[in-house]
């Protein structure tokens, strides 16, 4: 039995959702986003929830209701506040700028790294090792970092590197005489 699919996704005020043709549509402040439904699954608006229940009692039917609760909640909150990533930027000489559509990282190669902005993604540097990514798609905005946290992971021995806010990275202790 899965936990987390027994509990309803609230929807909040502002936002509206509805199913057409084995589609859910979300929309609210921040836009509007779709997910195409899986068969094994039923989907019921009922008030301000969205409830999400096997269709049957198959092993896959119970193997996705979980995460297809988590997906629709993601949508809500998706189109309600969004989500955001922050990447912090260590090394001497290491930073990162917006000029337009752009981040421009200039991470220690010879050459700058332009990286295009993609389209509803919002990017920011509020400092020059503060990169801050947001947009309404989970997946795209964690598909975002990871690909600009690719250009220089962090080294385990001095910690230079993109790396995600929180993240722990184990450090090494170098070479002895």
């Amino acid at each position: 039995m899965s936990r987390i699919g027994k509990k309803a996704v609230a929807i909040p005020a502002g936002v509206t959702a509805t199913i057409n043709e084995r589609v859910l549509v979300v929309k609210g402040p921040k836009g509007e986003m779709s997910m195409p439904l899986v068969d094994d699954i039923s989907y019921v608006i009922e008030g301000s929830e969205i409830a999400v229940k096997p269709a049957n009692d198959t092993k896959r039917a119970r193997a996705y209701w979980g995460m297809q609760r988590t997906m629709v909640s993601n949508l809500v909150t998706g189109v309600t506040s969004g989500f955001t990533k922050v990447l912090e930027i260590t090394g001497v000489g290491y930073r990162a700028s917006v000029q337009g559509s752009n981040l421009k990282l200039q991470l220690g190669y010879s050459h700058d790294v332009d990286f295009a902005i993609p389209d509803g993604i919002t990017i920011k540097t509020p400092d020059q090792t503060t990169v801050e990514i947001s947009g309404s798609d989970k997946q795209r905005v964690g598909q975002v970092a990871a690909e600009i946290r690719r250009w220089r992971k962090p080294e385990p021995y001095k910690g230079k590197g993109i790396k995600y806010r929180g993240e722990f990275i184990f450090r090494k202790e170098g070479k002895k005489k």
